[in-house]
């Protein structure tokens, strides 16, 4: 398994929201960026709206961002576009054989590894804003396309 894909297309949608800020943001446009069809870029951005990070207008074309670059973290959008619910991010197995000693146990022993995992990660998520990944995208001075 793995996360969502909703992650990293909500994190695309936010930073080329700032590197087209002084551009028309349609859904046809972000959804050429990203490769996938505008109805998958709106539920996004729905869910990023619902959460406060970008900011649509029904009806007009173009979105923005509703918060600064800065105030947005990695986090922020992974709890917006539901990649996963609290505490599980890893699946245990299901019914395994009681009469067994590892299947009677092993749900327990390894349900607490598994969530110190996912905070663990929600931490570096926490620590990592927008700003840094619209830092990071090299040529940021030319036209987005």
């Amino acid at each position: 398994m793995s996360i969502s894909s909703r992650f990293s297309v909500g994190i695309h949608l936010l930073t080329l929201l700032e590197l087209n800020k002084d551009g028309t943001n349609t859904s046809e446009f972000l959804a050429s960026s990203v490769n996938t069809n505008p109805v998958v870029v709106r539920k996004i951005m729905g869910m990023l709206k619902k959460a406060g990070l970008v900011s649509v207008r029904p009806g007009v074309a173009g979105a923005k961002l509703g918060k600064e670059l800065s105030n947005i973290t990695l986090y922020d959008v992974y709890k917006a576009v539901n990649v996963v619910k609290d505490k599980e991010l890893f699946s245990l197995h299901g019914n395994p054989n009681p009469q067994c000693p590892v299947g009677k146990n092993i749900q327990h022993t390894i349900e607490p590894i598994f969530n110190a995992a996912q905070l663990a990660m929600e931490k570096v998520l926490e620590n990592v804003t927008i700003e840094d990944i619209v830092k990071d995208i090299p040529n940021t001075d030319s036209n987005i396309h």
